[in-house]
């Protein structure tokens, strides 16, 4: 019996454990879920709908709210910053210039936009996310 309950209490601390190690893992993934919504209403002209936008919008939404969840330990604060402002611009330049480009039939410019800064701040948020989760 002492060692089902030792078992299980190490399971807990493990499981415990990884809900706060994983808060990381959980944004990379909210980001790259926003990333494919945006990605589909840009490559695919049935999916430029109200539908599709709201969807873009929610994603984004979701990826600031896990942000503004965390509360970094000091020694990630400053890499936490940065993963926070470069989402911010992210944001931003997809929702004032790359989106409503798209949906004025302005593709190319759009595509530009996206496939260019906002390509680079993506790798560069991804690759701080999996620094910050170690």
């Amino acid at each position: 019996m002492k060692k089902f309950i030792s078992g299980f209490v190490l399971c807990f601390m493990i499981s415990a454990g990884a809900l706060f190690a994983g808060e990381f893992l959980v944004v990379k993934s909210k980001i790259i879920a926003a990333r494919d919504s945006a990605i589909a209403l840009i490559k695919n002209r049935d999916k430029r709908g109200a539908e599709q936008q709201k969807l873009v919008k929610d994603t984004a939404n979701e990826v600031s709210q896990a942000l503004d969840k965390i509360k970094p330990s000091a020694n990630k604060e400053a890499k936490y910053n940065e993963l926070k402002s470069t989402w911010l611009a992210f944001k931003k330049l997809r929702e004032e210039e790359i989106i409503p480009k798209v949906l004025a039939g302005k593709q190319d410019e759009a595509e530009k936009l996206a496939n260019g800064v906002n390509k680079e701040r993506l790798t560069k948020m991804l690759e701080l996310c999996d620094e910050l989760e170690k």
